[in-house]
């Protein structure tokens, strides 16, 4: 999606980053509170960059009870994480590694790991 901003009596094009993270992707964490540690990830919003990754960054919700719940109280669930603070893991090597992209025989494109050559998607 390509965006046009104004600054300064000039349009530049600002060009949005397509994620490299996919949901069901093994991440781990390179900054912040949970630095180093690994999860999958449960679902990714592209229009902000953030991913929501399973047992990381978790947050604690007050709830009243009603509506959907029959009972209040503290919930905790899983708060969205930047996609820049992760790295994708390689299921082959078990190592965080940058990714390619390559094209198939068939012309589909697939993402691989840089450091073993291996796909990444199936």
């Amino acid at each position: 999606m390509i965006r046009a901003k104004r600054i300064e009596g000039k349009n530049k094009v600002e060009k949005k980053k397509h994620p490299f993270v996919k949901k069901n992707d093994k991440v781990i964490v390179l900054v912040g509170k949970e630095k180093g540690k690994i999860g999958t990830v449960l679902k990714v919003d592209g229009e902000k960059g953030r991913a929501i990754v399973e047992k990381i960054n978790m947050v604690k919700r007050h709830a009243r009870p009603g509506g959907k719940r029959a009972q209040g109280g503290i919930i905790e669930k899983e708060a969205p994480i930047h996609i820049s603070n992760l790295m994708l893991v390689c299921n082959k090597c078990a190592e965080p590694s940058r990714t390619g992209k390559r094209i198939l025989e068939d012309g589909s494109k697939a993402r691989f790991c840089k450091k073993c050559g291996e796909l990444l998607d199936t």
